[in-house]
């Protein structure tokens, strides 16, 4: 599946451009820009990298042709762009498997720039860049949450810096290791919750300011935040201004928790709104959004179609 914004058109040509990667574990996405920040080309294809990675342990070579198909496209894009300068990361996907080195070679040879393997942490602070830099002034602190595939990343602003955490939490990763039925069963809901609380145990050691602090203002990036958006207004063409800091509340996410565990995939397909390729996983992303809000007594998000592409063209320029 493939979505493309292209925000210049073919007759006008720039002399040169920056371009930035995203490989991550459900989708492969591109963002071009001139140097001084005006985008040019915004791209993503759902290409699910990290398929079977949590059973495996290893990136599954039909896995690793979708991305690399992706980007041989991307390439051309970034050459009729005239890119002089690039970054491309990769993220948890890469980072579970026991291939990924091997991956990471096979990326850079197609882009022709060297395939970044991110910590968590770096991740998180170049979500949390992307994500704020063109917010509107907000008083309190700011946790910048990112759903991947295969973890989320949790950013607070505190008066001191950043603090982050990395968790083993994604839609791909909690549908492939939980989610099993279609629908999925009461009892796979519970395990899935389970698995969820496991793993928030680690926000409290690893984000102290967060019970220091007033609530903060929540800012969710990412597929599964964008897919309640376009779910809720049925939108059947993707329109960036339209999903851009948008406000989602807790019970909207509850609803669409409700309606997605009664209905199988196919159902799921069909619902206006729904991004081919997300109907499977993203009922395990809204899982680990509501526990997000609840976790911090938010009742509401801000979304944000600027994440860490947008912190990967700031850190070039």
């Amino acid at each position: 599946m493939k979505l493309a914004l292209t925000l210049m058109g073919s007759s006008e040509r720039v002399r040169s451009a920056i371009a930035a990667l995203d490989c991550g574990t459900n989708s492969t996405r591109l963002l071009i820009t001139t140097h001084d920040g005006k985008p040019l080309v915004r791209e993503m294809t759902i290409t699910r990298l990290g398929q079977g990675v949590d059973a495996d342990g290893a990136l599954r070579e039909e896995a690793i042709e979708r991305v690399l198909t992706a980007l041989r496209r991307y390439k051309a894009l970034m050459n009729d762009h005239e890119v002089d300068r690039a970054r491309m990361a990769c993220t948890s996907a890469v980072r579970d498997a026991n291939n990924g080195a091997d991956f990471l070679e096979r990326a850079s040879k197609v882009i022709g720039s060297p395939a970044e393997l991110l910590s968590g942490d770096e991740e998180a602070a170049l979500s949390f860049a992307g994500a704020t830099a063109d917010l509107d002034e907000v008083s309190g602190p700011l946790l910048v949450v990112d759903i991947g595939g295969g973890s989320t990343e949790l950013v607070l602003s505190t008066e001191t810096g950043l603090e982050a955490v990395s968790l083993q939490l994604g839609c791909v990763r909690l549908t492939e290791r939980c989610l099993l039925s279609d629908p999925p069963t009461s009892d796979e809901l519970s395990e899935a919750n389970d698995a969820i609380e496991h793993q928030f145990s680690r926000v409290a050691s690893a984000l102290p300011s967060l019970s220091k602090a007033e609530p903060p203002t929540v800012i969710g990036l990412a597929g599964t935040v964008a897919s309640i958006v376009l779910l809720e207004r049925a939108m059947t063409v993707y329109d960036r201004d339209l999903v851009h800091h948008q406000v989602v509340t807790l019970p909207t996410v509850q609803k669409w928790i409700e309606r997605l565990s009664k209905d199988p995939v196919a159902v799921r397909r069909s619902f206006p709104g729904m991004e081919p390729g997300r109907a499977d996983v993203l009922l395990g992303g809204l899982l680990v959004l509501r526990r997000v809000l609840g976790y911090v007594g938010a009742t509401s998000l801000l979304t944000s179609e600027a994440d860490i592409l947008d912190g990967l063209i700031a850190s070039q320029q």
